[in-house]
């Protein structure tokens, strides 16, 4: 219980250390095994039956343990009921059974480890099957030995005892492994999936603002000594731009970032007008949840990028209404080829701009279009908003 309990208390493992809990767990498991074969052995010591014999059941008995202790092995892993485990069983029994020709009843302590790595091993009904046999064996050998009904009644209950904790222990310890090896997946998958957040902001909040500040550097490239003033200008909003990507890397770095809609349709605005674009724009819903509108920001975001940088669009339209419960942006510009395509780079539309905006409005159970409608392109979000409170 306690390499249990220390793969279930958070960051620190019992004692420290990420794989401490399964060598903990084996650790016990060896040390509970080895001294039913040291309580075992001293008693064949007892009997004083020459240094050969003495050998002979140290050696049966480190070869027992050893096998025993294949069960918790961290190579074990989900081969525990491989039919190579049959073999090992098979060794087992005879280390138990064998020996008992030579040591008589000091050796009807170690069956119960025969018993249960039966349990481990078999498939329910024959476990139960040879579990039953081995008891029922050693209550008739303990009769064939002394006779005693206590004798028989200690050496059977005896050999359950021992085989239960032989099983229990392994089960404990590889349960104990299992966990150690799921914990530290999740931990991977944690790693992999703040990767891709991190990545997805990156392209989701920087691409707009690089996008931006390199066509109002070529527009003041452009105006700066025909139209000193405006190229300052350009080069004021350039500076704001890059304040707020700076801004937007180490909230990104931190985690969420919550952006406003109403902010970022003002810069959009001046953004579209720096690159020439007609804006038409109509936000008719106000006071959102952080989240929804956090959310529809960074699709007018996207969108905007993906129109400055893959299409020849010299018209847009933008409007955030609501309709029933749900709260829907849509996008619309007029870069459409002849052949009624939208201008895109390869994997871009469909790629990873597109996806991470579909993945973020569905993480709030709302559904993103993009495609060509009527010879214009229309990038659409509706993302449903929660209900509101009833007055009394």
């Amino acid at each position: 219980m306690v390499g249990l309990r220390a793969e279930t208390r958070g960051g620190d493992d019992f004692f420290g250390g990420s794989a401490l809990a399964p060598r903990l767990s084996r650790l016990i498991v060896g040390s509970v095994f080895t001294c039913l074969c040291v309580v075992a052995f001293l008693t064949i010591v007892n009997l004083h039956l020459g240094d050969g014999s003495i050998i002979l059941a140290l050696l049966c008995m480190g070869s027992l343990l050893l096998l025993q202790m294949t069960y918790v092995s961290p190579r074990a892993g989900n081969l525990l009921y491989g039919t190579r485990w049959y073999a090992v069983l098979l060794a087992q029994a005879c280390l138990v059974y064998l020996p008992m020709f030579l040591f008589g009843q000091a050796w009807v302590g170690m069956p119960g480890f025969f018993a249960g790595s039966a349990l481990l091993v078999l498939p329910v009904l024959p476990a139960a099957v040879v579990f039953a046999l081995v008891v029922l064996s050693m209550a008739v050998l303990q009769l064939s030995y002394t006779g005693s009904a206590f004798d028989i009644m200690y050496t059977t209950v005896s050999t359950v005892i021992t085989g239960l904790v032989v099983y229990g222990l392994s089960r404990l310890a590889n349960l104990v492994a299992e966990v150690h090896a799921k914990r530290m997946r999740l931990a991977e998958l944690a790693v992999a999936e703040e990767r891709l957040r991190f990545a997805r902001d990156l392209h989701d909040l920087l691409g707009y603002s690089l996008s931006a500040i390199t066509l109002k550097s070529e527009l003041a490239h452009r105006v700066v000594l025909q139209h000193p003033a405006r190229a300052q200008d350009e080069l004021s909003g350039i500076l704001d731009i890059a304040r707020t990507a700076l801004a937007d890397v180490r909230t990104t770095a931190a985690g969420y970032r919550e952006m406003s809609l109403e902010g970022e349709s003002d810069t959009v605005r001046s953004v579209l007008a720096a690159a020439d674009v007609q804006t038409r724009m109509d936000i008719a819903v106000r006071d959102m949840p952080p989240k929804v509108g956090t959310v529809l920001a960074t699709v007018l975001r996207e969108g905007v990028t993906n129109l400055l940088r893959h299409s020849n669009a010299r018209h847009c339209e933008i409007t955030v209404r609501r309709h029933g419960n749900t709260a829907r942006i849509d996008i619309v510009n007029d870069g459409v080829l002849e052949d009624g395509t939208a201008k895109k780079e390869p994997n871009e539309l469909g790629g990873s701009g597109i996806r991470n905006l579909s993945r973020r409005v569905s993480e709030l159970d709302g559904e993103l279009l993009a495609g060509v409608e009527d010879g214009r392109f229309r990038l659409r979000a509706s993302v449903p908003l929660p209900a509101e409170p009833v007055r009394g």
